[in-house]
């Protein structure tokens, strides 16, 4: 009779965890649908509201507005080098600080453990940090978008805590074999916890290809700026600066609304694309980061 109980717990707890799960399912996934199909509709029926799920009246003719223009491709042309040469100098950076802090035999450890979790909780704020920048010559510099964020103390922390489940045996087994330092670090060490690093990637990835407000305060050369800085024109300001003078004006209203979501259906979708790739490694990246018990 108890067995029967908990048969029939289980499947009632299991039951509403599914239906918890399909509708948190379908709240997430609605948006980015109803954004793929305004973008795909006409632009007088987006001014009208009759797009719910599927595209009304289908047409590409707003991404081929949007793919016309100069600014689009060299904001997109930045992005895409922000987050890959970005993303290369945190991985590296990240790796050859969390790797040190997590031997025990590293001299400095509980020092500089300390001073990198000092600074999640303390800053200099906003204006010295400007200052600071600035008089390093940062200023309309690609690098502006990639050596001040060079580090993230939480992925480091995370890193550290990865490389620390690695056995003391099998850094002693290569120090026997005459492995040096960098031998072990990448050879064993960077090797044993991938799937931290491809989280750890993805993390980094997304970070740059969304990052606007450092281009907002030290990129003011056009040439420069990502295409989150260019997503957040057209959003705020509109999208008039898209449509040049080839729209009538009755159908600026109409055509702005669709222009919008094209934009971000263009900014986003080629990271969304990615994150199928690195899907395998996320929970074990995270399990494998984990503080140890």
């Amino acid at each position: 009779m108890r067995q029967k109980t908990d048969i029939g717990s289980d499947t009632l707890f299991y039951t509403i965890v599914y239906i918890i799960a399909i509708v948190g399912f379908i709240i997430t996934l609605y948006p980015f649908i109803y954004i793929l199909a305004v973008s795909f509709s006409s632009s007088h029926s987006v001014y009208r509201g009759e797009v719910f799920l599927w595209p009304v009246n289908p047409t590409v003719a707003g991404y081929k507005q949007v793919f016309k223009q100069n600014g689009l491709w060299t904001a997109y042309g930045n992005t895409f080098f922000y987050t890959v040469v970005g993303t290369i100098f945190n991985m590296v950076a990240t790796t050859i600080a969390a790797y040190p802090l997590s031997r025990k035999q590293f001299f400095a450890r509980r020092f500089l453990n300390f001073f990198i979790a000092f600074t999640m909780y303390f800053s200099g704020g906003l204006i010295p940090t400007y200052l600071l920048i600035t008089n390093l010559g940062f200023y309309n510099s690609r690098w502006v978008m990639i050596i001040p964020s060079l580090l993230s103390t939480y992925n480091v922390m995370v890193c550290r805590s990865a490389f620390s489940n690695i056995p003391d045996e099998v850094i002693e087994s290569a120090e026997i074999e005459g492995a040096n330092d960098w031998q072990i670090f990448y050879g064993i060490a960077v090797r044993l916890v991938t799937p931290t690093l491809a989280v750890l990637t993805l993390y980094y990835a997304v970070g740059h290809w969304n990052e606007f407000f450092t281009a907002l305060l030290y990129l003011s050369d056009n040439k420069l700026v990502p295409m989150q800085v260019l997503l957040r024109r057209v959003l705020i300001q509109s999208s008039s600066e898209l449509m040049g003078g080839e729209v009538a004006a009755d159908d600026k209203a109409a055509v702005s609304i669709q222009i919008r979501y094209v934009t971000i259906v263009v900014a986003t979708l080629p990271i969304l694309a990615i994150y199928p790739f690195l899907q395998k490694y996320f929970v074990k990246g995270i399990m494998l980061g984990a503080v140890k018990g």
